[in-house]
């Protein structure tokens, strides 16, 4: 499907011309129609499909098109569950507004607030936001949304992952005006908090899902590695790293002090490397993002909070150090390379510890996984697996779980002999009556003599 079959308006149709886009994805296809009906809409779609001007391209239409329901409210409110996925939307918003009168903003948490107290007195058509400090301004009266015209949620199954539940609830309940439009957005449709939450927030939405979390993805190579402990992790990450078949690369890790630790060592190995973590303010961050983005680091050492959004078409591999909790992070972490069409890899390390995580991400996979050995560093661990015996009362000398294989096996009871015990309390069997005895013949002799 072209852009140009659809009832877009010719200003925008012009700019996505500019831009380079003119043919619609799967999921932009699908969710267009709908979207520029003004119905309200729920999808689901892989990371990288093209989602973000799936809903930028009607709530610009309908501004551009229609008349506002308030002149000082805003009219679209779009919400992300990070800042670096906020901001990276709010640029690609910025683009498309190109040649036109209408203003966004950028509403953060991290960052002054009274900056934006003023930025919002300037009456933007376009608000990009994470929920926590949107919900702030609700609070402190900066922010009225009762002429909301669209409501959007980025990542909903993040959101709530993150704990934003009770403001998306706020948030809705501020933007309560009848004709207002709401389009979700979200990884995954099976949640059932995200099912209350779509049910309180969509009317009659229609459902859309393209492909499914666990899709192969033919854009990027998959690869996953047996390590022993943290220092084997180590050894191997060197040696990836040492391939320089690769522009940028992210690393993820678990923990906020791994990613310094991590980011010490591998410039300790001569490479160029930043760390990003949630514990940074947000111009820290901007500020990390902006350079790596603009090539002055090869590694970019994160945890999730750079796993979703973040469109960098020079990172051709991502290597998980640790693997996520979630099975659907290992997606959006692998889907930071292979973008655009570009070729990419993914490399995990899989240790004791990661090795539940694994298991719930082969699950979620529609491909078949095979461990990758690097030559001289192969490890003594193999991974946990269930042996079934056939012998009746057969145990299991290893299991899925690490932590249930080292649980030690229960002694079996010894009987102490050297005990009384009363037998008032047991149950006495009854004995067979022994056969009569046969007569003794010394006995015969004896009574006749």
């Amino acid at each position: 499907m072209l852009f140009t079959d659809l009832p877009i308006d010719q200003r925008l149709l012009h700019t996505l011309e500019q831009k380079g886009f003119s043919q619609a994805t799967d999921i932009q296809a699908q969710a267009l129609p709908h979207g520029l009906l003004g119905k309200d809409l729920i999808a689901s779609s892989k990371t990288g499909s093209g989602k973000t001007l799936a809903y930028l391209i009607p709530a610009i239409n309908r501004v551009l098109k229609t008349k506002a329901l308030s002149k000082k409210d805003p009219r679209v409110l779009i919400l992300a569950p990070t800042r670096e996925l906020a901001k990276q939307v709010y640029l690609q918003l910025r683009a498309l507004l190109e040649g036109t009168q209408n203003k966004a903003v950028l509403i953060l948490g991290g960052e002054n607030f009274n900056d934006q107290v003023k930025a919002l007195r300037r009456y933007p058509q376009f608000v990009v936001g994470t929920a926590g400090r949107i919900a702030d301004h609700l609070t402190d009266k900066s922010l009225f949304l009762e002429g909301l015209e669209m409501l959007i949620l980025d990542e909903a199954d993040r959101m709530l992952d993150l704990g934003f539940a009770s403001q998306l609830k706020q948030i809705d309940a501020a933007a309560s005006h009848r004709k207002r439009q709401s389009m979700m957005f979200s990884a995954t449709l099976d949640n059932a908090e995200l099912h209350y939450l779509t049910s309180a927030l969509l009317k009659d939405p229609r459902r859309i899902s393209i492909g499914s979390a666990g899709e192969q993805h033919l854009d990027i190579a998959q690869r996953f590695v047996l390590a022993d402990h943290i220092e084997h992790k180590e050894a191997l990450l060197k040696n990836l790293l040492e391939q320089k078949d690769y522009q940028q690369v992210i690393l993820f890790t678990a923990t906020r002090e791994d990613t310094e630790r991590l980011a010490r060592l591998v410039s300790e190995w001569g490479l160029s490397s930043v760390a990003l973590s949630g514990d940074l303010n947000q111009s820290q961050r901007s500020n990390i993002m902006n350079a790596f983005g603009r090539g002055q680091h090869q590694i970019l050492v994160t945890t999730d909070v750079a796993s979703r959004g973040l469109d960098l078409l020079k990172v051709s591999l991502v290597i998980n150090f640790d693997l996520p909790k979630q099975a659907e992070e290992y997606v959006h972490r692998i889907g930071r390379t292979g973008r655009a069409g570009n070729q990419g890899y993914a490399i995990s390390l899989v240790g004791p510890k990661d090795w539940q995580s694994f298991v719930a991400i082969k699950g979620l996979l529609e491909q078949d996984i095979e461990f990758t050995i690097l030559e001289g560093l192969e490890g003594k661990f193999k991974g946990f697996r269930k042996n079934r015996s056939n012998k009746p009362g057969g145990t299991s000398q290893t299991d899925n779980s690490p932590a249930e294989q080292r649980a030690v096996k229960p002694k079996t009871k010894r009987v102490n002999t050297m005990a009384g015990e009363e037998v008032g309390d047991r149950v006495l069997a009854r004995k067979k009556p022994r056969p009569p005895a046969a007569p003794d013949p010394d006995d015969d002799e004896e009574e006749t003599g």
